[in-house]
């Protein structure tokens, strides 16, 4: 069973920054790929951004230039590098694992942005 913890959520003003973190209980290139989601109250949970074990990575448009997602294959973390916040960015961030038509979720880390 892959387990998931994600850390480095918080309150931040506008145009600050935050570092995410998502933990994995495996090595992470067994993995597809790894990606990080977020969740606004009363909205769906939207895709943010993916970093596959092999290829390169794909942004959403609204966090492309803003957001970078990179991965430390050694100590089996994934990260989410968040600059030029905004209030909109403010939800619950998920990170998932893709284990080859397996889906794995962490439990989200609460970031929000106040103006």
């Amino acid at each position: 069973q892959v387990q998931l913890v994600e850390s480095g959520g918080g309150l931040v003003q506008t145009g600050g920054s935050l570092r995410l973190s998502c933990a994995a209980s495996v090595n992470i290139l067994s993995l597809v790929a790894m990606a990080w989601y977020r969740q606004a109250p009363g909205k769906q949970r939207e895709w943010m951004a993916t970093i596959p074990s092999r290829g390169f990575t794909n942004y959403a448009g609204s966090v492309k230039g803003r957001f970078t997602i990179s991965r430390d294959n050694a100590n089996n973390t994934m990260y989410l590098q968040m600059n030029s916040l905004k209030p909109e960015d403010t939800a619950v961030y998920y990170c998932k694992g893709d284990g080859y038509g397996l889906d794995y979720w962490g439990q989200g880390t609460q970031v929000t942005v106040s103006s």
